[in-house]
């Protein structure tokens, strides 16, 4: 068996997650984490309300603290290391924290103030995401420089599994995908309530703060290999600030990566953090793999045991 350790991104958050977490891991978000992030992380993600906790400055560290809480409770019954992490959009930072590449408390330094910007970043310019159903990367790319020809700034954000694509624009951009996409081959788009068009070009102003933020921050080696969802590989210890960068005005290749990681020999992938969602991408991209999913405390007795009997 060869393993991999997979986390979520923004999504994936709700109120009331975390619970049992809270109690059980006081030391990673209790004080600890309330004085990096300034707001009460414990009420922030209990009581909510849930258009606060979904806004992108509160939602991007909540789910990098929790999902590595669940990390490091998780690890403590493996005994031994992955043979390979990766995370979707802001889950990225967290499989870097699990691997040793960013301590927690700057990890989520870094997180909190990639959110604030993307965030700030959204509110200049109206921008949105829609999801395809039924499109490939070509046909997504060809759906993008149609709009693209015709003045727009239609982009692909997300290549999540096969079948799940999602798409950034402005708000021009996603009225036209919806109504002119099924004429182009693509058999449903669905417009997500997001607070801008993320990983596309949207985001330049967010980039150039985490530019300046991650400037600060000693990287480490990853003590296993981490890909990128920039590049769809392992992340290269010298360049990985300037992925880093790139990686929120650049689609996330999710289903590459996890194509990559199986072609590597990896042939089971656990789910860590609030949620479910990269366990579907991960069962969608790789059929054959076993798919594990730890997302509460609960789950980690029957994961650990399956693990021990792989």
């Amino acid at each position: 068996m060869s393993s991999a350790v997979l986390f979520p991104g923004q999504g994936s958050q709700f109120v009331g997650m975390g619970s049992e977490l809270f109690e059980a891991c006081p030391d990673l978000l209790g004080d600890r984490a309330d004085q990096v992030l300034g707001w009460s992380l414990r009420e922030m993600c209990l009581t909510g309300p849930e258009e606060a906790l979904t806004r992108t400055e509160h939602a991007q560290p909540a789910l990098y603290a929790l999902a590595y809480a669940l990390w490091e409770t998780l690890a403590a019954g493996m005994g031994t290391d992955p043979d390979a992490a990766a995370g979707h959009s802001l889950g990225e930072y967290t499989a870097l924290t699990a691997a040793g590449s960013l301590s927690y408390d700057v990890g989520l330094s870094i997180v909190a103030r990639r959110g604030r910007a993307m965030a700030s970043a959204a509110d200049l310019e109206p921008s949105g995401m829609a999801a395809l159903i039924g499109a490939d990367p070509d046909l997504a790319d060809e759906v993008a420089a149609t709009r693209r020809s015709r003045g727009g700034r239609l982009q692909v954000a997300n290549l999540n599994a096969p079948g799940q694509i999602v798409m950034a624009g402005g708000l021009d951009d996603i009225e036209w995908l919806s109504e002119n996409g099924p004429t182009l081959g693509v058999r449903r788009v669905i417009p997500l309530r997001v607070a801008g068009g993320f990983h596309s070009s949207f985001m330049a102003p967010a980039a150039d703060e985490l530019e300046t933020a991650l400037s600060t921050v000693v990287i480490q080696p990853p003590r296993f290999p981490v890909w990128s969802n920039t590049t769809a590989r392992p992340h290269r210890t010298e360049e990985m600030a300037s992925t880093l960068v790139q990686q929120v005005v650049s689609p996330v290749r999710f289903s590459e990566s996890l194509a990559d990681m199986a072609r590597a020999g990896i042939d089971t992938f656990i789910h860590v953090g609030p949620g479910d969602v990269t366990a579907g991408m991960a069962r969608k991209t790789v059929p054959d793999a076993t798919v594990l999913t730890v997302s509460t405390l609960d789950d980690l007795p029957p994961a650990l045991e399956a693990l021990g009997t792989m």
